[in-house]
């Protein structure tokens, strides 16, 4: 399957395009998007990439307006790191399976009952979370992260169980692990990919950590999305079997454009016969129009929650190359 470099708009997306376009000048906004993200909206975005990526660009802004194309976590990360700026998310339903599978009333007596560890939580959490950690990370620098943290101090790593699983056989460490886990990531069958890998044995299997240990067991490289991308660009005459959120492909493809490229195969049929992330599709090229007009819905984090979130964050930008 090839996703072709460039994409067709129809003229009332064209005309939505070009407003986006002169509501960030008039306005002095930013919109940065997710790699998960519609293509259209990568398209019209002034930074596309990984939460890391992302995170750094929102710290780094001069923008008076923050409009954030992906899920409410990492919006509520930009705002974090921006709280005088004005943070705005297209669709306030768009969600995270992971951040919810770890709730605040439930995460905090769990890091109580382990006073001794060192809370490291995937960015894939909610501010309320971020605020009870001693360390933040992404799937882009989480080795580097837990290899920072001397071996002789035990952890808590949350909430995502398959990448704490992969970190403890990466690293050697003893972690505490918050059973979550993401629904795309776990919604990838091993026996529709070994059948799709006979069809195309030629093909090399490259999969996100967040993957269940099966399918990161017949991987030929793990990484995260944007580390997927570096891979294939630098080997770009291979062809390529993706395990991660199908929106991937859009950027993967304008890198590597002479690339075959095929979306790992979900458990249930849907129309693209692979795994999309339903909150991530919710925002649109209207309502990113729209939410940038009107300049809502925005995102609030609390100023208590704020102070100590900004801590781990910081911690992870600073020890990230």
């Amino acid at each position: 399957m090839n996703i072709g470099q460039h994409i067709d708009l129809f003229a009332p997306e064209i005309e939505l395009y070009q407003e986006i376009q002169r509501l960030k000048r008039e306005k002095n906004a930013v919109l940065l998007s997710h790699y998960y993200q519609r293509p259209e909206i990568q398209e019209v975005a002034d930074y596309v990439g990984d939460s890391l990526d992302l995170s750094r660009a929102a710290a780094n802004t001069d923008a008076d307006i923050i409009v954030f194309a992906g899920v409410h976590f990492m919006a509520e990360t930009a705002k974090i790191l921006n709280p005088t700026k004005k943070v705005l998310l297209p669709d306030l339903t768009a969600g995270c399976s992971l951040a919810d599978s770890c709730p605040p009333e439930a995460f905090e007596p769990f890091v109580k009952a382990h006073p001794d560890h060192v809370v490291v939580t995937y960015v894939n959490c909610s501010a309320e979370i971020k605020a009870m950690s001693d360390y933040v990370c992404t799937s882009s620098n989480a080795l580097e992260i837990i290899s920072a943290i001397p071996r002789t101090v035990p952890i808590i790593f949350a909430p995502d169980k398959n990448l704490g699983s992969y970190l403890i056989e990466q690293t050697g460490r003893d972690m505490l692990l918050w059973d979550g886990s993401c629904m795309v990531h776990e919604a990838f069958c091993i026996d529709k990919l070994l059948d799709l890998w006979r069809k195309h044995p030629d093909a090399k299997v490259i999969a996100h950590p967040e993957s269940e240990k099966h399918i990161l067991k017949i991987a030929n490289y793990i990484g995260s999305t944007s580390a997927m991308i570096a891979y294939a660009k630098h080997h770009p005459k291979e062809k390529y079997i993706v395990a991660t959120e199908a929106g991937i492909l859009h950027e993967m493809q304008k890198e590597v454009p002479n690339t075959i490229l095929i979306p790992a195969p979900a458990m249930e049929d849907n129309h693209c016969a692979c795994s999309e992330c339903a909150f991530m599709k919710t925002n649109t090229l209207k309502k990113t129009y729209r939410c940038l007009r009107d300049e809502t819905p925005e995102v609030e984090v609390r100023e208590s929650i704020v102070e100590k979130a900004l801590i781990p964050i910081e911690r992870m930008l600073k020890l990230s190359k």
